[in-house]
């Protein structure tokens, strides 16, 4: 009798409770209905520069995943992979427009809104300017990503910013819009149709589970 193969490891995912890339994995994954396995790298600590990790993403940031002998140090490409890997459950639609779109607002929040007030920059800001000057930037771009974003979704927005299903564009606006309400005072009703698609995400379960208070690492509210 033929032995039965052995099961498949689980995917390893490299977060820290905080950080929007690793959230939008976390969601992307969860939508995928995809078990993993959390390790968490504490940013604060300087855990990141560690030269295990570092092996994994030479640019020393989180989110990395290992899937097998695949490892993917960027969120974007993890949440591309896990589309192509794990189609099941498809983040981007066949129609080419509407895909483009996906695309494009993805792109604006992972590179034209989240690197702009990273931990890094937001640190230097902190040194070079002074205590509490790295906020107006923060919000500064925020308010440009946003505006630009809700002018692209206001006429297809439906439950969720494509339509009435979750896509891509859902998986990178959800951490982004997160982050603004509970870290940097961001006045959302600038963004009607944000503020209701943030609603959304968060009763949904694939989104809820995500939540950074969720995550094994996050500091006890106890």
């Amino acid at each position: 009798m033929a032995s039965a193969e052995a099961p498949a490891a689980r995917p390893i995912l490299y977060s820290y409770w905080r950080s929007s890339c690793s959230h939008r994995v976390r969601i992307a994954l969860n939508l995928k209905g995809i078990d993993y396995e959390y390790r968490a790298v504490n940013l604060l600590k300087g855990e990141q520069s560690d030269p295990e990790f570092m092996k994994l993403n030479p640019m020393k940031f989180v989110p990395a995943l290992v899937d097998g002998d695949a490892v993917i140090g960027d969120s974007y490409a993890i949440a591309l992979y896990l589309e192509d890997k794990y189609p099941q459950r498809p983040l981007l639609p066949q129609d080419l427009k509407k895909k483009a779109l996906n695309i494009q607002i993805a792109s604006i929040v992972c590179s034209g809104i989240q690197p702009l007030h990273n931990l890094t920059l937001v640190r230097f800001i902190e040194q070079k300017v002074g205590t509490g000057e790295s906020i107006p930037w923060v919000q500064q771009q925020i308010d440009r990503g946003f505006t630009a974003v809700e002018n692209m979704i206001k006429g297809c927005a439906g439950k969720f910013a494509m339509g009435d299903e979750v896509q891509l564009a859902d998986v990178f606006l959800a951490p982004q819009i997160f982050a603004a309400v509970t870290r940097y005072q961001t006045d959302m009703s600038n963004y009607p149709t944000l503020a209701r698609l943030h609603g959304q995400y968060m009763t949904h379960p694939a989104f809820e589970a995500a939540l950074p208070d969720r995550q094994p690492d996050a500091p006890s509210s106890g």
